[in-house]
């Protein structure tokens, strides 16, 4: 039945029960009585009541639409608002999520070629920092050094700390460019990208381990970068944001065929704050190899990054 006929249909109801009315024993003067009064405002109130719950039932269909439309996130793809019933309410829902089926594929494709080209971006500049810059502070290197071994002793202080200066300079330049293109990741696998990754992070304030799960299986390329992007972004918000002394970055299969990461810390955790760019960062990520994202609360405390990766996304290669 229609939306139209239903509604209809309710209101002819009421009214049908309003002149029903007029045929029972109820009689109004002229003037009206009090006692008249009382029992047709009485009846008033109740056709009221009864029409407004009848349309409160008939519509909460739409109500529920409404709601869902109100909440969807193309970040978290696969909830759908439930078809039930017939006519146009099922019909619009049906429509909705068809809809939503489209968007999250488009979104996902359009992701998938922003973040290509800004992984290419990134190859580029790692590129250019490593070849232009990071020659460049070389042969600055070895320029004070040479100046250093023939001018006398009162100046060749100040050159050596121009010198320690341009190394901790050359030092800062490789790391970025390391961050920008994960060459282990390429030359090594992801086993090795984490455990470098986590290497990289520990500090005299932070402790970081990498904890791999021997007989993980084989991932492709790009499932691979992903992991490997998710770690870094969650080890990058764990040591500017969260104040933690401690992350742990755990690798390990789970039932199925699947593949889970892991980054937890022992921070203050996200309490109310809204999910910023980084995390909204990887679940761009994320929709393109089909994977599933959870942030939140820790067991102690901190929070807790999991990557759940589905079976289907194997069959590259990991050492």
């Amino acid at each position: 039945m229609s939306l139209y006929w239903r509604i209809f249909l309710l209101n002819a109801a009421v009214f049908v029960v309003a002149v029903l009315l007029l045929f029972g024993p109820v009689t109004v003067s002229t003037p009206v009585l009090f006692g008249e009064a009382i029992v047709l405002v009485a009846g008033l109130v109740a056709m009221l009541v009864l029409n407004a719950v009848l349309l409160r039932i008939g519509l909460a269909p739409l109500g529920r639409l409404s709601r869902a439309m109100a909440t969807v996130d193309l970040l978290r793809p696969g909830v759908r608002p439930q078809v039930t019933g017939q006519g146009e309410i099922a019909e619009l829902t049906g429509t909705f999520n068809t809809m939503l089926d489209r968007l999250e594929a488009e979104r996902a494709t359009s992701s998938g070629r922003v973040l290509s080209a800004l992984e290419e971006e990134r190859h580029r500049i790692a590129q250019e920092l490593h070849d232009e810059v990071g020659q460049t502070l070389t042969a600055v290197l070895l320029q004070i050094k040479h100046a250093a071994d023939r001018i006398p002793e009162p100046v060749r202080g100040d050159l050596h700390q121009a010198q320690e200066t341009t190394r901790a300079s050359l030092d800062e330049i490789r790391r970025i460019a390391r961050r920008l293109r994960p060459g282990v990741l390429e030359e090594l696998g992801l086993h090795s990208a984490l455990r470098s990754l986590a290497a990289e992070f520990t500090t005299s304030r932070l402790s970081v381990s990498a904890h791999i799960t021997p007989g993980l299986p084989a991932l492709d390329a790009a499932t691979e970068l992903v992991l490997y992007r998710v770690a870094q972004e969650g080890l990058t918000n764990a040591a500017r944001h969260s104040g933690a002394t401690r992350v742990e970055v755990h690798l390990r299969p789970v039932p199925g065929g699947g593949t889970a990461l892991l980054v937890r810390d022992n921070g203050r955790g996200l309490g109310g704050a809204a999910e910023g760019a980084g995390i909204r960062g990887m679940r761009e990520r994320v929709l393109l190899i089909g994977a599933e994202l959870l942030v939140g609360a820790g067991p102690g405390g901190g929070t807790d990054v999991r990557l759940n990766v589905t079976a289907d996304r194997h069959g590259g290669s990991s050492s």
